[in-house]
């Protein structure tokens, strides 16, 4: 048998070890063929150093495949297998066996050979783009940060105490000075009193917080571990730290109360105008999009508390608390119907003041049926008297809107312009007919569509507050009608002015004055009238 089949390998064709043109017939009829061939293979020199060499690699952790991608001949080639072989003679179209097996089509051959290796596809490494805690600190960021750290911390091996703690915030985070308290707790989360290095670098390097911007940095310090918003008492501890080191506020520290208050004020404050949303869940979308991080550094590093008009100004809190005061009458702490008809000298109209208790443009926290708290006048001062703004207009929109379906129709504007034609017929003034209002409105708005106004076409329009004025404060329509040039030539030298800026610096003027004429009254600024006594 051995004879017979050395006989048969003898007698193959060169052109035979193109495995690829053996049919699949022939390859079943005589199997022995191949496992002939397949055993002289594997007894070639150069075949056992492939092995050997793939063995090798594999031991070393080279993928075998790399050692059947090299460009050296392989080992089990015709060459290898027969010594000198001549090449094939090139094929015509015509007349060549193997082309006419193979068909005259276009294209790679279906049967493929079976000693070819097909080379696995080359992947791409993507690169990690989202991290759990953010993206890592590039390398010389994180050097800097820990030559910084361990400057503060050296000799404190304990590690540093709260009152230490301040230049960490100041320096190394960069935050304001009265966020250390509240970072201070983060860190120490079993409140021994002091957070060591390794803490401190945990949190704000291993967790990534040095990669964030300062406004995530600052939302994820103040907000609680298992919400993604803020709320006005996560708000608390940071007024609270401003209030004891601040020097612009040092005065009211032997008043805790109006402590208390100036804190509130601020904090209603900081939402209505940052809480777009109104449900008083404050998102890192609205705090990115708001001017609250710039007013918190400036309060930082301004020693005059009244300089920040954003939110923190305590003479803005003055007034807003000493108007609230003089129009609760009893000093409950609730205003009803009859108390806020009296604001601004009876300026509003009863139609606007009605709407206002409906609670049409917010609900009001105050638990007093009828009755306004503080939080609720400090939302309804703030539009009133900053109606250019965009809360402001949402808020008075809402009240003039009277079916609540978006828009405001011509029969809407009228019914509370007829008040105040009412009242301009009463204070012997020309009267101006409604379609003459009507028309300016147009004017001043000027819609997309002249058959009724919408919120947005309000927001447009620089002249929007005084068309809401037009409609229910009798006292700001007169006085836009007759403006003094005086006031006109001082709003464009200082446009960087908002209404309500303007509108508490001259009610700051106006009720120290009043103060400073209570106490010459009374014939000493040391000695009060307990029935006379401002709220301050």
């Amino acid at each position: 048998m051995d004879a017979e089949m050395g006989r048969d390998v003898a007698l193959l064709n060169p052109e035979l070890l193109q495995i690829a043109e053996v049919s699949p017939s022939a390859m079943k009829e005589k199997p022995h063929i191949v496992e002939n061939l397949y055993a002289q293979w594997l007894s070639l020199p150069d075949t056992n150093k492939l092995v050997k060499t793939m063995a090798d690699k594999v031991k070393a952790g080279v993928p075998a495949n790399d050692t059947l991608t090299s460009n050296s001949p392989k080992a089990g080639s015709p060459s290898s297998m027969f010594g000198s072989v001549p090449p094939l003679s090139p094929r015509s179209s015509s007349g060549s066996p193997r082309l006419s097996r193979r068909g005259s089509g276009v294209g790679p051959s279906k049967l493929s050979s079976p000693l070819k290796v097909i080379s696995e596809p080359i992947t791409e490494v993507i690169p990690q783009f989202y991290f759990i805690n953010g993206r890592p600190a590039p390398h010389e960021l994180k050097e800097h940060c820990l030559i910084a750290i361990n400057e503060l911390f050296t000799g404190h091996e304990d590690g540093l105490q709260l009152q230490d703690f301040k230049t960490v915030t100041k320096e190394i985070c960069k935050i304001p000075s009265f966020f250390s308290t509240v970072l201070f707790k983060k860190i120490d989360v079993e409140s021994r009193g002091l957070v060591t290095r390794d803490a401190f670098i945990d949190y704000w390097i291993n967790k990534n917080m040095i990669t964030l911007d300062i406004a995530t940095q600052i939302y994820t310090i103040m907000k609680q571990p298992n919400q993604k918003y803020l709320v006005q008492e996560d708000f608390k501890p940071i007024l609270k730290e401003l209030l004891l080191t601040h020097p612009g506020l040092e005065f009211l520290q032997n008043t805790p109360e109006f402590q208390e208050r100036y804190a509130e004020t601020v904090i209603y404050r900081i939402f209505y105008y940052m809480n777009r949303a109104g449900n008083g869940r404050l998102t890192l979308r609205e705090l990115k999009h708001g001017n609250l991080i710039a007013a918190m550094q400036q309060a930082d590093d301004e020693e005059d508390i009244n300089k920040i008009l954003r939110y923190f100004s305590y003479e803005h809190f003055y007034v807003i608390y000493c108007r609230f005061w003089e129009l609760d009458t009893d000093h409950d702490f609730f205003i009803g119907k009859e108390n806020l008809i009296k604001y601004g000298n009876h300026s509003l109209t009863y139609r606007i003041v009605d709407r206002i208790f409906c609670q049409v443009p917010r609900k009001f926290v105050s638990k007093v049926e009828g009755k306004m708290g503080y939080e609720d006048f400090v939302y309804f001062i703030l539009a009133e008297e900053d109606k250019p703004s965009e809360p402001s207009l949402e808020y008075w929109f809402k009240c003039v809107d009277l079916d609540g379906n978006g828009i405001l129709t011509p029969n809407e504007l009228q019914f509370f312009y007829e008040e105040q034609l009412h009242r301009m017929e009463c204070m012997t003034q020309e009267p101006v007919l409604f379609e003459d209002i009507l028309c300016q409105m147009i004017d001043m708005i000027n819609p997309e569509d002249e058959s009724h106004l919408k919120l947005k076409d309000f927001k447009r329009c620089k002249l929007a507050g005084h068309v809401f004025n037009i409609l229910f404060n009798l006292n700001k329509f007169m006085a836009f009608e007759s403006r003094d040039p005086f006031l006109i030539r001082q709003e464009r030298e200082e446009p960087t002015l908002t209404e309500w800026d303007r509108f508490a610096r001259r009610e700051y003027i106006r009720l120290s004055m009043e103060e400073d004429a209570e106490d010459a009254s009374n014939g000493s600024a040391d000695v009060w009238d307990e029935s006379l006594e401002s709220p301050f």
